[in-house]
């Protein structure tokens, strides 16, 4: 089958750390995906892709006609120019859709190296107005991802003065920076890694205090209200029961943030958006179903806020920096026939426990493993091993891939 790029009315935009992520995102409904190179992208704690890597994965993606998009959005030095032209030669070869830049002059080299291949201007560019927009459109851009510092109205103004044929991209959910469209300058002061270039060691997550000269030993918090110290750490953003505003803002695509998380955060969070589209596009009047709202709490992450969509709200978290965690996943489905399910275990779960299954294109569901078993069908108490075979009875069908988790006791 030939590839047909789709062009939804509203864009799901899912992020691809690695080829597993990718097969999530691919899985569970995203419209297009976006992934980095060895070099040049925002992310370098994620595994990326190599050239052939990469041939491969937009060959997947192609294959169900979803378009992929390359981050090549970081700030360059001198020295790493010269390998830019092979980097956007290969890319061009692979047959990306776009490469996602917020540099000028990648800009210029990408229409000189990779003619033909969208333009899409990074959230880096920290576009807030439409004279830019319209600029960059000028040059040659096909996109623009806006600044996450961006109000609901803000947006609806650009849409309104920019021509239609440019897209508008927008974050909707995962983390945040505290400094201005992520150009922050904290890593590299602190500890010699260049956010800019994508290595940022996240000292905005760090627990504060200030020492007085005289006094090395005595540690005073940092007060910002009652809870305490973390004054830099930033909320998540959650925007999945505002589609429709964001579509009445003339927003594009919807972006999930991630490329450095897992596959069951891909998996999770594309799943919930594809739902809350759809819910949309068919009932756009109607409430979103709680357990889509639901589904973004199944995954580590800090506490959600709505970032600056409706104007100021609490963005820092002060009490921790660190992620609420409720449910953890303990086995991913390997097949199912004739009541019985195949299991490749994650996390460690008894007999008895209850699952809650995660599939694509369905709502969840609980099974119940009353009665578990190892590769040689021995009945079992737990399954305490990485990756082990465990069999279970079960007589409702579970799809192979499905993902089953655990709630967590909490305390």
């Amino acid at each position: 089958m030939s590839y047909q790029r789709r062009k939804p009315k509203i864009e799901l935009l899912s992020p691809a750390g690695d080829m597993e992520c990718l097969q999530m995102a691919l899985t569970y409904g995203a419209d297009a995906v976006y992934l980095a190179g060895q070099e040049f992208g925002m992310r370098t704690a994620s595994a990326n892709f190599s050239n052939q890597q990469l041939a491969k994965a937009v060959q997947a993606a192609h294959a169900v006609n979803v378009p992929v998009f390359l981050t090549c959005n970081t700030l360059p030095r001198n020295e790493e120019l010269d390998r830019l032209p092979a980097f956007l030669e290969a890319a061009r070869d692979a047959g990306v859709d776009a490469v996602i830049v917020a540099d000028l002059g990648v800009m210029h080299l990408v229409q000189t190296y990779a003619p033909g291949v969208e333009i899409h201007i990074s959230t880096q560019a920290g576009i807030v107005n439409y004279a830019m927009a319209n600029a960059l459109y000028n040059m040659g851009a096909k996109r623009v991802v806006l600044a996450r510092e961006l109000s609901l109205e803000d947006i609806a103004q650009i849409r309104a003065k920019v021509p239609a044929e440019l897209e508008i991209e927008a974050f909707v959910h995962g983390a945040m920076c505290m400094s201005f469209s992520g150009r922050c300058l904290l890593s590299s002061y602190l500890n010699n890694r260049d956010a800019n270039r994508g290595d940022c060691s996240q000292p905005c997550r760090w627990e504060y205090a200030v020492v007085e000269k005289k006094r090395p030993n005595e540690y005073m918090e940092i007060t910002e209200d009652r809870h305490g110290t973390y004054i830099f750490n930033s909320r998540d953003m959650c925007m999945i029961e505002h589609i429709p505003q964001l579509a009445q803002a003339g927003v594009s695509s919807i972006k999930i943030e991630g490329r450095a998380k897992s596959a069951y955060y891909v998996a999770v969070t594309t799943n919930a958006y594809r739902h809350a589209v759809d819910a949309y596009l068919e009932h756009p009047d109607r409430p979103l179903s709680p357990w889509i709202i639901q589904e973004l709490d199944k995954i580590s992450h800090r506490e959600y806020s709505t970032g600056f969509y409706f104007g100021h709200e609490p963005g820092q978290v002060y009490h921790t920096g660190g992620y609420v965690r409720h449910y953890d996943v303990i086995a991913v489905c390997t097949g199912w026939e004739n009541g019985i399910l195949r299991l490749s275990q994650r996390n460690r779960f008894f007999r008895g426990d209850t699952a809650d299954v995660l599939e694509p294109g369905t709502q969840p569901f609980d099974i119940c493993l009353d009665e578990i078993y190892d590769e040689h069908m021995e009945p079992i108490a737990s399954a305490p091993h990485a990756t082990m075979t465990v069999f279970a009875k079960c007589e409702h069908p579970v799809k192979p891939g499905a993902i089953l988790r655990k709630a967590r006791e909490q305390a």
